[in-house]
């Protein structure tokens, strides 16, 4: 296995600015979505670029490609979750279209990435 250094992984570096996103969005939310969509929001905003640092130093690729897998899960789980709030009517529409862009560019790249490593011998 490669040994990969998250720091300088453009997927990670991408989910974490996606997560920065995430986190100003929310601050837009209705007070009432504080435990429903902010939570989970914001959570899923963490968890895709803990699972990619974290599937970086597992032994093998087909561990890494396991929370590669992960991350993209959650990836998915966060498009639900803005088109949620999309139908909802909350916060900026075009702030929300542009995250909603990031999000399924990143759920491209994780796949991607994922592949490659798999594919690694």
């Amino acid at each position: 296995m490669i040994k990969h250094n998250f720091k300088k992984l453009t997927v990670w570096q991408d989910a974490m600015d996606i997560c920065d996103l995430i986190y100003l969005y929310t601050e837009s939310l209705p007070s009432k979505e504080r435990f429903n969509l902010i939570s989970q929001l914001e959570k899923c905003g963490v968890s895709i670029p803990s699972n990619i640092s974290e599937g970086s130093g597992k032994r093998t690729n087909i561990h890494f490609a396991e929370f590669l897998t992960t991350a993209l899960t959650s990836a998915y789980e966060m498009e639900t979750q803005l088109l949620i709030c999309e139908r909802r009517k909350y916060g900026n529409a075009k702030e929300l279209r542009g995250i909603l862009n990031k999000v399924v560019v990143l759920q491209t790249q994780i796949s991607n990435f994922r592949d490659k490593i798999l594919n690694q011998k």
